[in-house]
């Protein structure tokens, strides 16, 4: 069969959540318990519904169907079948799959396939919930009236090295958004004794989906503007982002996140006209406390914004002060292209990952070109270059320290009272080893904004650098409380981990980094603390794994590299840097 031969074809693609953990608390249990789960439910269930494995990955499945009908029924058997196996199962000894499901065009080579085709399915698979499936918009049109199952709008989402947005449909309706909502079983959180409010993203009603920029800056700029009024508790935005494209309920929001009020909206262009919807509801019974409509120029997006945020604060707290709302606002750019690409830029940016945060580099630097003084893109173009040096991504650590400082202080000389710039530029501060003066502007941050969870986070990391673990945990827990749904906390879990590893605790410190790997499998330079923090618990043969994958994404690391790239004590970096080369990496 030739390699360039194509055919359409339903591609199924399986993986367990936190197979690792799984792993290092019981590997012979873990094996046994998914060989089992293979061969008395999901290999008789492929075989049923006519699939074919394609190959095994570890804990993971890409399947071919001839049928995507009989694709996601064996999908839904797979998962109905293992919730029914783990009832009677300890909820941390449970094997729980995420399936992703795909009809696309795929390139036949040999017994293997490849192509477009598989990528989306592997991209939703790993969107989906645990114990749930994620299918593309093709296998949702094909299914929705052949299968007695609701499967629910999540929306267009977009992935990692997929040109163009998916569409995507998630099942089943009572764990959509399980990754990242909280549990029924937990906790609410206890209401703040101040106005507490989220924004939510607002709906995109313009017939052209690249307007989704322009809901998503408003939403952004009145969450800022509402998070520097001292006297409110605001949720942060990516916590807030978590819940765009689903059906949302104002009452169960509340719950989640614990806060009294939530702010939702919606806007439509048209022509050289924009019109914004807003509604202010209290979390408590669902009643309207407030609600406007804006009409406007493009033009006049910004005044809009700021009109916006004027009114949502009065509704909730009358008597603040004019002076207070002027002090929230932004400077904004002279132009709304250099906006547009500010906004596409920021979901990459944040996560951290090398190839994502070369797109949103990008981005930010046609932003620049068309407003080389917009001091939000100059902060986040800042921001990719020091995690080129801290996450050891770049050839001359130095050098990016070095252009990293210098647009973050170009952003600070334009915009010196912006938390997110003092955020960017203190954080810069600690990468080069001035402590001191990134502690001094990470200060002003939170005193300026008390609701920034990243300067709260960038505070604990601050501690970690300077072996203070206690405060840095208090610092964390905090961010977590202002975000608890943000898909940067993984980045929280790897501090708290890092808090651990700086007591020594390391059998502690190795539970919160393969947290953090859980919620951000890609994110492979945590394995320089996993690795070294299983050898310092003398977890040796989980060690030398770990290890092993950190040397395939990082072949030319290097002890000297390591100090370099990571801020912390020299005391520290000696005890991790022994760890390291104890499992082979070199001086």
């Amino acid at each position: 069969m030739s390699v360039d031969e194509r055919r359409l074809a339903a591609i199924v693609s399986t993986d367990v959540v936190g197979y690792s953990r799984l792993m290092g608390v019981d590997e012979a249990g873990t094996l046994a318990a998914l060989r089992a789960h293979r061969a008395e439910l999901i290999d008789p269930a492929i075989a049923v519904h006519g699939g074919r494995i394609v190959k095994t990955m570890g804990d993971g499945l890409l399947l071919e169907f001839p049928s995507v009908v009989e694709a996601t029924q064996c999908a839904l058997e797979v998962q109905q079948g293992m919730a029914e196996r783990n009832a009677d199962v300890a909820a941390a000894e449970q094997l729980v799959f995420r399936i992703g499901v795909n009809l696309g065009d795929i390139i036949i080579d040999g017994d293997d396939i490849h192509g477009d085709g598989v990528n989306i399915a592997a991209r939703l698979q790993e969107s989906a919930d645990p114990g749930g499936i994620c299918i593309s918009s093709r296998v949702y049109d094909d299914v929705r009236d052949r299968l007695d199952v609701e499967f629910i709008d999540s929306g267009l989402e977009e992935f990692k090295n997929i040109k163009r947005p998916i569409h995507v449909w998630r099942w089943p309706e009572n764990i959509a958004g399980g990754a990242r909502r909280q549990s029924s079983s937990e906790p609410s959180p206890a209401l703040p004794d101040k106005p507490s409010v989220v924004v939510l993203p607002f709906d995109n009603l313009s017939a052209d989906p690249e307007q989704e920029f322009l809901a998503d800056g408003i939403v952004e700029t009145i969450t800022a503007a509402l998070s520097r009024i001292r006297s409110f508790f605001v949720i942060a935005r990516n916590t807030a982002y978590t819940y765009k494209g689903k059906a949302t309920n104002v009452i169960d929001i509340g719950r989640e996140l614990g806060v009294a009020y939530v702010l939702e909206g919606s806007i439509q262009r048209a022509a050289g006209r924009v019109r914004i919807t807003v509604q202010l509801v209290e979390t408590d019974g669902g009643a309207h406390v407030w609600a406007e409509r804006y009409d406007g120029n493009i033009d006049d997006i910004f005044d809009l914004q700021d009109r916006i945020t004027e009114h949502v604060a009065g509704a909730l707290q009358p008597s603040i002060r004019i002076a207070e709302i002027e002090r929230s606002r932004r400077k904004h750019p002279q132009d709304l292209g250099a906006y547009d690409y500010a906004m596409r830029a920021m979901p990459h940016v944040w996560v951290l990952e090398k190839e994502e945060s070369e797109i949103g580099f990008d981005l930010l630097n046609k932003s620049l070109e068309i407003d080389p003084d917009y001091p939000l893109a100059l902060a986040l173009a800042g921001w990719c270059h020091a995690q080129r040096s801290v996450y050891n991504w770049a050839d001359d650590i130095a050098d990016s320290q070095a252009e990293a400082l210098r647009l973050a202080e170009r952003a600070a000389q334009l915009s010196g009272d912006d938390p997110l710039i003092l955020t960017v530029l203190g954080t810069v501060h600690t990468f080069v080893e001035n402590q001191g003066t990134a502690r001094i502007l990470l200060e002003r941050a939170v005193a300026l904004d008390p609701n920034s969870a990243w300067a709260w986070s960038r505070l604990g990391w601050i501690e970690n650098y300077t072996e203070n673990a206690d405060r840095a945990i208090e610092h964390l827990e905090r961010a977590l409380r202002l975000s608890p749904l943000d898909p940067m906390n993984f980045n929280n879990y790897v501090a708290l981990g890092c808090a651990h590893e700086v007591k020594q605790d390391y059998d502690q410190a190795v539970v919160f980094l393969k947290r953090a790997l859980e919620e951000r499998p890609h994110a492979d330079w945590i394995y320089r603390n996993v690795a070294a923090s299983l050898c310092g618990a003398g977890r040796m043969e989980e060690a030398q794994v770990a290890f092993s994958r950190l040397m395939e994404v990082y072949p030319d690391l290097t002890a000297a590299k390591v100090k370099k790239a990571m801020p912390f004590t020299e005391e520290f970096m000696d005890r991790m840097c022994e760890h390291l080369k104890k499992l082979g990496l070199p001086d």
